[in-house]
């Protein structure tokens, strides 16, 4: 027989704004004994109602339990927390933090947390507070495997989308970085064709389905694309950079004409031709990663 009392394993939440509170409700709903703590102690109310126990403090909260979860406003805040703790209060623990962040803060936390003898990982949450404990949330994770495993169960129980990505503890914030690259771009470009088309009396709301089955059919270019970025060859199956130039210049002088701000597409074609000054106007568009991998400066 299976003993369910010894999967439940006691959590610790720290930070309760709206993602910390859909964090410990996620563990609650799990059946996880979970600690909250806050600084404006009201926040955790709710929660308390609902079966957590409130800490008194930062150090009390973490001597609750094995696992320990940060979700605040920034890394410099978990720091601030933290930092004041014993020396050993975070010895045999495992430190997940859920703050966003970048790589680097996030490696440095990872040594940080690796001189109080604890496990770190780092995340990401790609998702809103009303996803998270359901099939639509997705939390990434990445650093020690052997401090992800005992707690692979309790972490998943934030979403069925929860996923650990690897060693490196700076993944996660990586990931989360290329998510929002691709979420602005997407947006840009559909805000940028609503003011198009609204310059001809055309509603966003009748030009929506059109821009979705083109999202779609973009996506499906991108296993290809992929895979000659990797191979680092850029044959022009389709369209050369060259080709999709002139494209670019029709959108530049179509957005001048009809009043509408033409920065983004002048952005997008400064891009290619600095692509094609580096020779690479022969080249299918998967050739622009060279642009993207250099500073602007170089």
């Amino acid at each position: 027989m299976r003993n369910h009392e010894a999967e439940h394993t006691p959590v610790t939440v720290i930070g309760l704004g709206l993602m910390g509170q859909a964090l410990a409700g996620a563990f609650l709903r799990a059946g996880h004994p979970t600690t909250v703590w806050n600084r404006t102690a009201s926040k955790a109310e709710e929660l308390v109602a609902q079966g957590a126990k409130s800490a008194g403090s930062v150090a009390e909260a973490v001597a609750a339990g094995p696992l320990v979860v940060v979700c605040v406003s920034d890394h410099d805040a978990v720091r601030t927390l933290l930092d004041p703790l014993d020396e050993t209060a975070l010895t045999g623990r495992t430190l997940v933090n859920l703050t966003s962040g970048t790589s680097a803060q996030a490696r440095e936390n990872a040594a940080w947390a690796a001189r109080r003898g604890a496990h770190y990982l780092d995340g990401a949450i790609l998702a809103g507070p009303d996803a998270i404990g359901t099939a639509d949330g997705v939390v990434l994770l990445s650093g020690e495997r052997s401090a992800f495993a005992p707690h692979e169960s309790t972490l998943t129980s934030l979403g069925a989308g929860t996923a650990f990505l690897g060693d490196d503890h700076g993944l996660a914030a990586l990931y989360d970085a290329a998510g929002l690259v691709m979420m602005w771009s997407i947006l840009n470009g559909f805000l940028q064709g609503a003011a198009l088309l609204g310059t001809a009396g055309v509603d966003a709301t009748e030009f929506t389905p059109f821009i979705t089955q083109g999202i779609g059919t973009v996506a499906g270019w991108l296993p290809g694309y992929a895979r000659q970025i990797d191979d680092g060859a850029y044959p022009a199956d389709d369209a050369a950079i060259d080709t999709h130039l002139a494209t670019m210049d029709h959108l530049i002088h179509e957005s001048e004409f009809l009043g509408v701000n033409p920065e983004l597409p002048r952005f997008i074609k400064a891009l290619a031709d600095r692509a094609v000054a580096r020779g690479h106007g022969g080249s299918g568009y998967a050739a622009m990663i060279e642009q993207f991998r250099q500073h602007s400066g170089k």
